[in-house]
């Protein structure tokens, strides 16, 4: 017995890069690299092309994402899996002897029941979806990993990617770890905790004169003319980008497999979003859960802002812009799923907000005065958010709702540093103290 579920990425529609051609084009992979994905489809025309290092059609140009022929998987399957992503490596494009390759084993983070956020919110039921405790403390060691796995089988010689960031870290940790050669592009305005995060795993931290948009553009160019590298989020997309699926699918089985009523998700260039509801939809074609309605809802920043625009204008044109807000780990200009999370949301029947950045301030430090959650300023965006599609009737107060976190706070500590600090200073003494009044 088998599901086939296909459905295409949100990738970019660049040319494809220069990893490993022969290996990919002449089926030489060893069998089983790619487990039970079958090839990739193009979302836009549905025409399908071998696996390999690929991410646009080579007939219409549109965006290409993993197709599979899956077999019969069950709960108790899934249950009897490792403690991390691995668990549902039947659904991933991995071979099925993953669990013996090092990786930084991510996955399996915490799902918190946020009552003290409810009730400040006056929602019914709230769980925090807390991806800070990752080993790089953000969600994209899940979607490193699968670029990982990916690139070994392709024969990769350099393990890379563009960033805003927390993807720069993970890749440098993954690839530290797997013993491959890493080069990491980011902005030169980066926030410095996340340069260090990554330098400290490898050697070669390029930063780049330049919006994230700008070093994108950059390594689309190096994907192009050098041989073997994998672009974790160029090259290698397809791939890179199902890891986000596992969000998906540890939401629903930590909930006793079922889905929420409502999933907050913070948008960069869209491509969580739209894997966490096709991991939804996933577990639906196979039984693993009830098919039930359920919506989705995007965050973004004002400063950075092009899918929540074009969604409150009605249209789907997205047009590009210059990035300038604090959440810098979702400021991109010019996003390749934005047209996808646009559909998903508005065929669930929810919404894309954005908050401004004295609003995502506001966000990260109510997280972390109600649930003891220090998230980053993206945390701090879909907090606000969530607060927003409340206070607006957007969201319904009364249903099941889960929010994302996707990072830890401790690497943007410049964008709360300014509004915390001691309460007071004072001598040594118990008079002191008690002119505070805070006894």
């Amino acid at each position: 017995m088998s599901a086939a579920v296909t459905e295409a990425h949100t990738g970019s529609s660049a040319p494809q890069g220069a990893l490993a051609p022969s290996r990919a084009d002449d089926r030489s992979l060893r069998d089983g690299a790619f487990g039970h994905a079958r090839a990739l489809s193009c979302r836009e025309c549905g025409h399908e092309i071998a696996l390999g290092p690929h991410y646009a059609c080579p007939e219409c140009f549109g965006p290409l994402e993993v197709a599979y022929d899956f077999p019969l998987v069950t709960r108790e399957q899934i249950a009897a899996g490792p403690r991390n992503i691995w668990r549902y490596q039947p659904l991933l494009p991995v071979p099925t002897d993953i669990t013996e390759s090092p990786s930084t084993e991510p996955g399996f983070t915490r799902l918190l029941r946020a009552d003290n956020l409810a009730r400040e919110l006056c929602l019914e039921r709230l769980w925090v979806k807390d991806d800070s405790t990752n080993p790089t403390n953000s969600f994209k060691d899940r979607v490193v990993a699968c670029a990982l796995s990916a690139a070994r089988e392709l024969g990769a010689k350099v393990f890379a990617c563009p960033s805003t960031g927390n993807l720069a870290n993970a890749v440098a940790a993954a690839g530290a770890r797997a013993g491959i050669k890493t080069v990491v592009f980011i902005p030169s305005d980066l926030e410095r905790p996340k340069q260090v995060n990554s330098a400290i795993y490898t050697e070669n931290l390029v930063a780049v004169n330049g919006t994230y948009d700008d070093v994108n553009r950059l390594a689309s160019e190096i994907a192009g003319e050098e041989e073997g590298w994998a672009f974790v989020n160029v090259n290698v997309r397809p791939f890179y980008a199902e890891g986000s699926k596992t969000l998906g699918f540890e939401i629903a089985e930590q909930l006793g497999w079922r889905l929420p009523d409502q999933v907050v998700i913070p948008v960069a260039s869209g491509s969580q979003l739209t894997k966490v509801e096709k991991g939804f939809r996933e577990l639906i074609a196979l039984g693993l859960v009830e098919d039930k309605p359920y919506k989705i809802f995007g965050a973004q920043a004002t400063g950075c802002s092009p899918v929540a625009t074009a969604y409150k204008g009605g249209t789907d044109a997205i047009r590009p812009v210059k990035p300038d807000t604090i959440a810098k780990s979702l400021a991109i200009g010019n996003p390749a799923d934005g047209i996808y999370v646009l559909d998903i949301c508005r065929r669930t029947g929810g919404a894309v907000e954005d908050v401004s950045d004295d609003e995502v301030r506001a966000g990260i430090l109510l997280l972390a005065r109600t649930e003891g959650i220090f998230t980053e300023t993206a945390g701090g965006t879909t907090v606000a958010c969530l607060k927003k599609l409340v206070e607006t009737g957007q969201l319904d107060p009364t249903q099941e709702t889960v929010v994302i976190n996707t990072g830890m706070g401790l690497k943007t500590l410049d964008a709360v540093g300014g509004a915390v600090g001691p309460a007071a200073t004072i001598d040594p003494s118990y008079a002191a103290f008690s002119a505070t009044g805070i006894a």
